[in-house]
């Protein structure tokens, strides 16, 4: 090697040392992006600097500009698509060849024409029959008329008397919370003297063929529901529940009452019995002039205070409040005589409605108050029950003797024991930018002095750009970060890229989990918690989280899933080991989305529309209506 070689080589290496030992912004690449070949790599491939030809490692074009800020978006709604059909296929009856006759021991030279068989004709008429019918309903159909079955729906006059039964059945779909147009079928006029037999016999089969599709459509819109909720939006993770619809049509024509057998495949849980019952109110209400009460925009009615629209308050609630609640007060409705004075008894009255109704007891009478006493129009609220009864279908038929439930427009969660609720407490859910998923699972695990494994979501939409200013601001709030499992500093991430990075906040007083969390493994790292961010719950409106769930009484929640006391609960936090501990049993949650819902005492109540989802189910009624009408 020459000496200029050995020169050049020599201040080439020192301004490699002096740049690799010189301070970096958050965009350079550090020696961790350089390990995990990461975004950093954009940066190397972009550096003019070499040496002796080669490009040299770690050093990024100091004039690039830092890569864009990414983002991690939520689940999408989408545009409902209804269930796609097919032709039903009823095969022809097999053609039986023409026999001689023989007579002793000659054989006649005329065949023998053998009678029609009327249930083949039909047949034969059915296999022309072109109707459309989704997969599992149309296998069904051709299962039972492929098998040589009888006629359910019609005789060689005219239809049967089961027909009628289900005709009948179909037209009262809803009070049951569905849409009798979905299962319409037009029944053949009456045969006249002009009326051409083999024409006859054809309508007749299509009105077969038809009756038994709408029959198994029925029963499969009351077991499961009309529609998927899984095409509705990527925020409804429910599996579509199975129906065995294929001996369904011999169970139809063995029945002595069909339109009974139609009915008594309904949901039996309280749940849906309350729903179907105020259904059934709402609608004999519905032109009630007794049922409207009009409280006067803008009332702010506070304690100790004079107002005329108290009449019309009281008068809400005692058309809103609970039978227990009006008979706690029932002396005090009793001696009210429509005054303007806002006394203290009119005012234990009206905490008490807030109290019942997850408002602030605070007996004043502002926005919120009014808004729940006024409630929704009878036609709003037939329209919420309309959706919870369809919602209801797609959970379990039973829920459980126990199990916890959380409903998320409600803002509140429930213990049921024993098919009673023994604990309910207020609940902070998704904001509507981060929205709780609809979806079921099992209890599994309490954790108590939890990690908080801060989600990728929060570490790129929200803690990315501190981090691009600041690198150390982790290491500043005591936040551990680590690479691929191994522990580093925040400050030695190059925050262009989060690959392979995570972040979690250890146990303490400030932990955004609190003292513990009630862990159901689920895809979408939700979960019940804690929260030093107890202010929340005295807020009326509490979509206000990134997706979990957080409890006003997690202890009193711990303590009945693991079967054991709060006393307990307490003991095992104030140990101040982070310890994950099974429950005893596993336990059914239920972490839904219902705007209309009985509480304790069976009343229905009715909450907003945090996250407009409701608009969504109806939109995808209406589609699903639309094209079960063009096929029919």
């Amino acid at each position: 090697m020459t000496r200029y070689k050995i020169i050049a080589l020599t201040a080439a290496f020192a301004a490699f040392t002096a740049m690799s030992a010189a301070p970096r912004p958050a965009s350079a690449v550090t020696l961790l992006d350089m390990l995990r070949g990461g975004p950093g790599a954009d940066n190397r491939q972009r550096s003019n600097d070499t040496f002796f030809g080669r490009r040299i490692p770690g050093v990024s074009d100091p004039t690039a500009d830092p890569e864009p800020l990414p983002k991690v978006s939520g689940p999408r709604y989408y545009t409902y698509k209804p269930e796609a059909t097919r032709l039903v296929t009823i095969a022809a009856p097999a053609t039986v060849a023409a026999q001689p006759a023989v007579t002793g021991s000659e054989a006649s030279t005329t065949a023998s024409i053998a009678p029609v068989d009327p249930q083949s004709e039909q047949r034969r008429l059915l296999s022309e029959t072109k109707l459309r019918a989704p997969d599992d309903i149309a296998a069904a159909a051709e299962a039972y008329y492929n098998a040589g079955r009888p006629m359910i729906w019609v005789t060689e006059n005219g239809i049967s008397e089961r027909a009628r039964s289900a005709l009948a059945a179909f037209a009262e779909a809803d009070l049951v919370g569905l849409v009798p147009e979905d299962y319409l079928v037009a029944e053949p006029a009456e045969a006249t003297a002009d009326t051409d037999p083999l024409a006859r016999q054809r309508e007749l089969a299509a009105f077969e063929l038809s009756m038994s599709i709408k029959a198994l459509t029925y029963v499969g819109d009351t077991v499961r529901g009309r529609i998927d909720p899984n095409k509705l939006s990527g925020y409804h993770d429910i599996k579509r529940k199975t129906a065995n619809f294929k001996p369904l049509l011999n169970m139809m024509r063995l029945s002595p009452d069909v339109g009974a057998y139609l009915k008594s495949r309904m949901p039996a849980n309280p749940q849906f019995q309350a729903l179907q019952a105020e259904l059934a109110r709402l609608k004999a209400a519905q032109n009630d002039p007794a049922q409207t009460i009009s409280i006067a925009p803008g009332t702010l009615l506070k304690p100790g205070v004079s107002n005329p629209e108290l009449a019309n308050v009281v008068a809400a609630i005692r058309l809103r409040a609970s039978e227990t609640l009006k008979t706690e007060h029932a002396a005090t409705l009793a001696a009210y005589t429509g005054t303007p004075e806002y006394t203290p008894e009119l005012v234990a009255l009206v905490e008490g409605f807030q109290k019942e109704s997850g408002l602030h007891p605070d007996g004043v009478v502002g926005k919120a108050t009014i808004r729940t006493l006024m409630g929704d129009s009878n036609a709003a609220k037939i329209e919420k029950l309309v959706v919870a009864m369809e919602e209801l279908r797609w959970l379990p038929a039973d829920l459980g003797s126990r199990y916890v439930f959380i409903n998320q427009p409600a803002f509140m969660a429930y213990y049921v024991n024993e098919g009673r609720p023994e604990l309910s407490m207020r609940v902070v859910v998704g904001s509507k930018a981060n929205q709780t998923y609809f979806f079921n699972d099992q209890i599994e695990t309490v954790e108590f002095n939890p990690y908080w494994g801060v989600p990728k979501s929060i570490i790129i939409n929200e803690m990315l750009p501190k981090l691009r200013r600041d690198p150390s601001y982790l290491d500043r709030l005591g936040y551990e970060v680590s690479y691929g499992g191994r522990k580093v500093s925040s400050s030695a991430v190059d925050w262009n890229s989060t690959h392979n990075v995570d972040v979690r906040q250890p146990p303490g007083s400030d932990n955004a989990l609190g003292e513990l969390k009630i862990l159901f493994p689920n895809a979408h790292s939700i979960y019940m918690h804690d929260t030093p961010s107890k202010s929340f719950f005295k807020r009326d409106m509490r979509a206000l989280s990134h997706g979990c769930v957080r409890l006003s009484e997690p202890r009193r929640m711990a303590a009945a899933v693991m079967g054991t006391t709060v006393e307990d609960i307490g003991a095992q936090i104030a140990a101040g080991q982070n310890r994950a501990v099974q429950v005893p049993q596993k336990i059914p949650v239920y972490v839904s989305y219902f705007t209309a819902w009985p509480n304790k005492d069976g009343v229905v109540e009715y909450f907003d529309d945090v996250y407009g989802r409701d608009e969504y189910t109806r939109k995808a009624f209406a589609v699903t209506s639309e094209a079960r009408s063009a096929r029919s």
